[in-house]
């Protein structure tokens, strides 16, 4: 089984993507959506409980964040894997200017996860981490490196 875990500040294409690649496949486990912690530890123990695979669509911005989500998954015997959002605050911050009603993120909120974010690491537990970009609307997803 595989756990997926997203990290980016908003506004970087994370949904989008989990619509793009992981919507018929994987289980979306977003605070966006379930509004409470509680309500999120459900949904991944049914997942652990049913064997089925899942991303959490979140932010992510810290390595103690990301712990919480790899520490369960190991424990359940999934692979876990990475995907870190290329996070430019200035085209986050665009790109969120073009979005309406709740979708749109007050500009502190975007500052301050930008402020946390930390690049993740194999070393956290992942078993493979992607680095994805986007050009002209088309997502490009290249293995992680250290250089990035």
């Amino acid at each position: 089984m595989e756990a997926v875990i997203f990290c980016g500040i908003q506004a970087t294409g994370k949904s989008t993507f989990f619509k793009e690649k992981f919507f018929r496949t994987h289980m979306r486990i977003s605070l966006d959506q379930l509004n409470t912690r509680n309500k999120e530890s459900k949904f991944i123990e049914t997942c652990f409980h049913t064997f089925h695979p899942f991303v959490v669509d979140n932010t992510n911005p810290s390595k103690e964040e990301r712990a919480r989500y790899i520490t369960q998954a190991k424990a359940n015997k999934y692979k876990v894997i990475g995907y870190y959002f290329q996070s430019k605050l200035s085209d986050a911050l665009e790109r969120n200017s073009q979005r309406t009603g709740k979708e749109n993120i007050p500009e502190i909120g975007i500052k301050g996860t930008f402020k946390r974010l930390v690049l993740p690491t194999m070393e956290e537990g992942f078993d493979a981490l992607y680095y994805v970009t986007t050009d002209n609307n088309t997502f490009i997803v290249k293995e992680w490196s250290d250089e990035i």
